[in-house]
Order: structure tokens, then sequence, then C-alpha cells
């Protein structure tokens, strides 16, 4: 049998220093326990008067002590970093880890440090025996755990302590827990070739010690890691958290126990049943069928309100988020829970597109746009109003009126704008008074799960902790690591408040062809030259019809409607004075923030123009972005190779001109056409989706429409079903100029202000 006996030794070197902990090597033969001396074993002994070999024995104290060596222990006569004058004073079968440098030794010959070792060497063969000397005494038996929630007097947060039950008394391990962690004595994840039932001495008091398996220890610990940074008698975590006491309550041994209020217990799971209960009835307001899935997006909605908290609807574009969202709006209403406004926040060129769904979809509500320079003249009404309309770059500005109004709920669109935490409107946010905050986005993760952490903090404060706990808790181990265990915890975490659905999921839901218009404002130069080219070609167009009349004037009208569809789509289209140096292109800026959420869903798109320069510079700021694309205009010799690169998927996006890709090609690989500017004639906007839509397509067919409000293009728009002919006649030239059909008053109606 060996022995290993576990002493300290107090080196008065200095004030405070800490006592030496070593171990004495015994061997014992039948009953008679001897030590080693000088680390060589003691192999030749009297017994009886005869001198006995004892070969065998030899053999075993010399493997023993070879053990001993690859555990990472040394003699005390060959450790080098001991002070010389407590060297002189250590027995010779004194064994101690090795250190370096003067002090070394007494450094790293902690107590803790022996008790960390305990484990290996009694699955060596040793037998531990504690001197009196030891400050640590080891309690045998089984460890019954523990957990217990409560809650305080501030109604956001909860309180948590975990421990084990020793002799019937509780102890509460977190406070020595975090500082194991924070002196690596313990880690968060099994060290390399780590034992299956590898254990950590936890203390319970001064001087005693109880082994706990380190597996069982960190599966506890996994859903609290990132509040074990620092010690704490208990931890104080929000409310929306806990749903980590079932990760916790999944995490106990068998024979442990959970004590949490039932206001605590089943977090989540009653969040669910919250969602099953709440209802999924469509408000009488809302002037719209709603899918199936999309009453689903309702009934989610209306339980987060029941449950008084936010969440991040993440459905794909084109799903209708815009149109949960206002049902949702018009059920408050109905229910009279909309007492305060809700603030809708969003790029400035979506400003038009939910102007004009609001009152298609929701009518009876009364929506305020905030935008503009006179903007201010509408803050005394903010109030009066259930809808009101903001841009991300105007909340800044704008804060000291925006806080001092009470908002039922805030909602953010194309909420990745906020995706980064150190914008001056993610800063605005966090200064409102709101009680709910909805996150919309079809992309809530384009490049890192820091992205997601931004939106998610702003929808469910606190639920994934603070930034740079939730990059080392999870970023790092999911990113770099490929922790899969980390990766189902956030997902757990975040299930109950992130709602997505992909287009593939909700095909079967889908039509075989879906039209949506997005509208975009011009704003700053843009509009100024539009203004400009509106105000001096109207001028033009009256002088030119005094002397000719209408129906011989269709050159010019053509021209000067020319010029102002280009100054809608790019300013640098226009080959004026007035237009030099004029850089600003909200079309362009909306379809850049289209293009990389398409993409990112996987999307395949035909990009529809009439101006082949425009295809150029769309194909330039492509470059810019590293976005693969092939172009077919009427330049192009080869068809075939774009159209096959296409189809075969080595570009994800297809710029095509509409003389050359509007007939003749079959892109079925394409599942989402974009109409830059679009045919006004419905059957060559057709013809130019029948691309993608047509036999041989499986998938549903998204169209997409973009359109400056207040322009020509949006007054065209209007007229074309009425006036089919004008609008041939206006964009493709319509046949004979001779022909061309329209009275002063359509004229008119063409070139009016935006007013």
């Amino acid at each position: 049998m060996l022995t290993l006996r576990a002493l300290t030794r107090h080196a008065r070197l200095a004030a405070g220093t800490p006592p030496l902990a070593y171990a004495r090597l015994a061997f014992d033969y039948g009953g008679e326990r001897l030590p080693s001396r000088g680390g060589e074993p003691h192999v030749r002994r009297v017994r009886d008067g005869k001198l006995i070999e004892f070969t065998r024995q030899r053999a075993d104290e010399l493997a023993a002590m070879e053990r001993l060596e690859n555990a990472g222990l040394t003699p005390a006569v060959d450790t080098e970093g001991l002070p010389w004058d407590l060297a002189d004073t250590l027995p010779d079968d004194a064994w101690l880890f090795p250190g370096t440098g003067h002090t070394g030794a007494l450094e790293v010959n902690t107590p803790a440090r022996w008790m960390a070792l305990r484990g290996k060497l009694e699955d060596d063969g040793f037998l531990l025996d504690y001197d009196a000397s030891f400050p640590f005494e080891v309690l045998e038996g089984p460890v019954h755990w523990y957990g217990e929630a409560s809650t305080g007097r501030d109604d956001d947060r909860f309180e948590l302590e975990i421990g084990i039950e020793v002799d019937g008394q509780r102890v509460n391990l977190l406070p020595v827990v975090a500082q194991a962690l924070g002196e690596q004595q313990i880690s968060l994840t099994p060290a390399t070739n780590e034992a299956e039932d590898a254990v950590w001495y936890a203390p319970v008091d001064d001087r005693k010690r109880v082994p706990v398996r380190l597996r069982e220890l960190r599966a506890m610990l996994a859903p609290l890691a990132e509040y074990l940074e620092k010690p704490r008698t208990r931890l104080r975590l929000p409310k929306v958290q806990a749903g980590r006491l079932e990760e916790l309550a999944r995490a106990l041994p068998p024979d442990g126990k959970l004590d949490a209020p039932r206001a605590l217990r089943g977090f989540t799971s009653r969040l669910r049943e919250a969602a099953e209960r709440a209802t999924d009835t469509v408000p009488e307001g809302i002037q719209a069928t709603l899918r199936d899935y999309q009453r689903e997006g309702l009934r989610w909605l209306n339980a987060l309100d029941e449950a008084g908290v936010g969440g991040v609807l993440a459905d794909d574009m084109g799903l209708g988020k815009t149109l949960q969202l206002l049902a949702h709006l018009q059920t408050l209403k109905e229910a009279d829970r909309l007492k305060h406004p809700a603030l809708i926040v969003l790029p400035t060129s979506l400003i038009p597109n939910w102007q004009a769904e609001a009152a298609r979809f929701v009518p009876a509500l009364k929506v305020l746009t905030l935008h503009g320079p006179q903007r201010s003249d509408d803050f005394a009404r903010i109030g009066e109003h259930d809808i009101v309309l903001t841009s991300y770059a105007l909340l800044p500005r704008d804060l000291d009126t925006l806080k001092k109004q009470r908002f039922e709920l805030v909602v953010l669109d194309e909420a990745q704008q906020v995706k980064n935490p150190r914008t001056q409107a993610r800063r605005a946010l966090l200064k409102l008074q709101t009680g709910r905050l909805l996150c919309l986005t079809g992309t809530p993760l384009e490049n890192h799960l820091g992205e997601l952490w931004s939106q998610v903090d702003l929808a469910v404060p606190g639920l994934l902790g603070d930034e740079r706990a939730f990059r080392r808790h999870y970023r790092g181990p999911i990113e770099k690591q490929n922790d899969q265990a980390c990766q189902q915890r956030l997902n757990q975490r975040i299930a109950p408040f992130i709602l997505r659905r992909t287009k593939a999921e909700v095909a079967s839901e889908l039509p075989a062809k879906t039209e949506i218009t997005r509208r975009v404002v011009l704003d700053g130069k843009q509009r100024e030259l539009y203004e400009s080219l509106r105000l001096s070609l109207a001028d033009e167009l009256r002088e030119v019809i005094a002397q000719r009349g209408i129906e011989h004037s269709g050159i010019i009208v053509l021209d000067a409607l020319l010029k102002l569809r280009q100054a809608c789509c790019d300013p640098r289209l226009v080959k004026l004075e007035a237009a030099r140096g004029v850089r600003e292109s909200a079309k362009m800026d909306l379809l850049l923030d289209m293009l990389p959420a398409l993409i990112a869903e996987g999307r395949k798109v035909l990009l529809f123009s009439q101006f082949t320069e425009m295809l150029k510079l769309i194909g330039r700021e492509l470059d810019r972005k590293r976005i693969r694309y092939v172009t077919l205009t009427g330049e192009t010799r080869d068809r075939a190779e774009p159209v096959r690169r296409f189809q075969e998927g080595e570009a994800p996006l297809f710029l095509l001109s509409l003389k050359a890709g509007g007939v003749g090609l079959n892109l079925t690989a394409a599942d989402t056409v974009i109409h830059y500017d679009p045919w006004w004639n419905p059957a060559a906007e057709a013809q130019a989706a029948d691309r993608a839509h047509r036999i041989g397509q499986d998938k549903p067919v998204f169209v997409y429409k973009l359109i400056t409000t207040g322009t020509v293009e949006e007054r065209i728009e209007t007229m074309k079903v009425r006036k089919a002919e004008l609008a041939a006649a206006v964009l493709e030239g319509g046949g004979s100029r001779d022909r061309l059909k329209f009275d002063q008053d359509d004229l008119d109606a063409l070139l009016a202000g935006d007013g």
C-alpha cells in the first residue's frame, strides 16, 4: 500500500506568506510503514535478524515514484525555486510541485492545488492521509444540489443562489465558484484528456471540502456563465431570464431541488402557452385578408403584448411583416389597449411605403409622419395619433421632444439599422418612454452574432446579458469554437422572443406570384433637382403647347417626361448642367438595402431597367459591395453565357435591360423580380416578370416595383390602368407619335408638384 500524507509547513519568509503544502510518500509492508528516503525507496531492512532483498517491492516503489513524477511532482531534494532556509527544514521524503524563481515552489504548492490533484492520485492507487497541519478536511458522502430563486421589491429582477446540502445545512457555492473560475482552479470547459468523473473540491467552510463532479457542476453553471465573473452571494437577473431556471432544473442531478416562486418557474413555457391562447382573430378594422402564417404572427405579437415583453419578428422579406404589425396595432386599438401612440422608426426611404400601407390596411388609425424641415409644427399633436412615423436619421435630432412623450410601443422596421450598438439612433432609443419594443427585420443576423445581440437587447433588455459578456460566453464559443451546446442554449433562450418564417417554410400558402410596391421618397439635392426640372419643363411645355397644340407636341412631352423619370432613377442619368454633381439617389439606396437581404435569404434575383446606363451604375455599386452578378443588354454578344451562369447558380443577381431581356428568356432559377423603373405598360411589365414566372418554376415568385413618391412615376402608376394607351405612348413610344392621345388635364396631373 502506498500512502501520501499531505502536510503544510509555514515559511516565515515575510509577513502574510502563505503556508507551503507538500506530501510525504510512505510504503506499507505488512503493517510496517516506512518512508521513502531522499527520493530513493527504502528497499533493504532487517527482519528477524536476516537481510532480505525486496526486489518486487523495489520495482513497485520505483513505479510509484514515476507515477508521482508523471502527475507533475518532484522530490523536495530536486525541487528548484525553494527558499534555502525552507528547503533545509523539509523531510527527505517530501514531494512538491516544481516552481521557478526564488520563491516559485512556494507560490505553486498551495493546499488548493494539492486538493485539485487528489482525484488523479487516488486513481493511481495512492491513499491520501491528511496531517493535522493540512488546512483542509475532505468530507466523503453524497452531495445534494439545490437552487433557490426569489423575487424582491424590484419587479424587473429576481435573485438566485446555487449550492449543496451538507449535514442538513445549505451551503451557497456561488461566491467560491466565481473565485475558483477567476483563479482558473476550474473552467467551464473540460481540459484535454480530463477524466469523465473528474472532481473539484468545493469549500464548505475554511477547512472542510466536498468533492463535486465537474460534469454536474458545469451543467449547472452553463446557463449562468456570464454572471459568474465576480464573486456574488446571490445573482440578480432580469425576470426575462427566468427561462434559465428551466435550464438549471434540467441540469440538476435527479436528487437535486429547485425552489422558485410560481411566477418564475415555467416562464418560457408560459410564454409559449400565452402564444397559443392569444387571439389570432383578424380585427374588424383591418382591410386585408391574412394568410395562416400571418395570423400566427398576429397571435404571437398579441401574446407578447399580454406578457408585457418585446420581440423580434424576423420573417423573410415579402412575407408581410408590415401587415402583421398593423393588424396587431388595430387589435390593440379595438381592445382599448392603445392608450398612447405607437412610434415606428424606419429608414427614410420607407416612410412613403408605411404611409401607403397604413392608409390601405388600417384606415381608421390616425397616422402622423414626422419628416421634413417643418415637422416641428406637428410635435404638439403627437399624442393625438395612433401611429407616429419617424426615421433613424431624425430620431436623435428630435429626441428632446420624443422622450417627453409616452409611447405604448416602439417598433423598429429594418431593425438591422441598429445592429451597431454605438449608433446615435440606438442610444436615442434607450431614452424613450415605452412599455415595449418590437424589431422587424428580414436579416437579424448578417455578419456576426453581435448584430443579433444588439436587436434582441433592445427588444428584451437583459435577456442575453451585456455586450461584453455575450461576446465572451456566446460569440466566441459559437463563432470560433463551433460550440454546439452553447449554440443550443442560445437558441433556447431567444426562441420565445423571435419569430422567423422563411419563404420556403410558408411556400404552400403563397400565391404563385406576389406583387409588392416599394415606395421611396426623394430627398435633399435629388428632390431639389427634380423640382427644378419639373418647374422649368412645365413652363417650357406650356409655351410649346400654346404654339403647336398638345396633339403636335408629342416629342417634346416625351423628352420632358424622360428627364423627370431619369431624375427619379438616378441624377447621373440626366445630361443637364443642373444635374452635375448630384450624387444622391434614393432609389439606388433602397435597392442596395434590399439586395443584400434578398441574397442572404438565398433568393435569385432578376433586376430590370429600361436604361442601360442605369444598369451600369448599379453594376459599379455592386462591384463595390462585392455582390456577384451577370448582365444582359443590347450590347451583350453572347446571350447564352450570362443565362447559363445565372441558371447554374454562379451569380445570384441578373441585370437585364427591357429590350434585351424582356422576351425570349427562360430564367426559372429566379424567384424574385425587381423593376427598378417599372414598365408602366402592364403587358410589358408582366412580360418581364414572366422570365421567372413560367412553366418549370417550382417556387413562388415575388415581383417588386420601386416607385418614387410625389413624382411622375407615382402619377403614371396611378393613371396606368385608366390610361393604358397613355402609359404605352409615354414610356414606350406607343406606335406613331401622331396617335399620342392625352389631354391637358392628364399632362397637368403628370407634372403636378407633391402637395
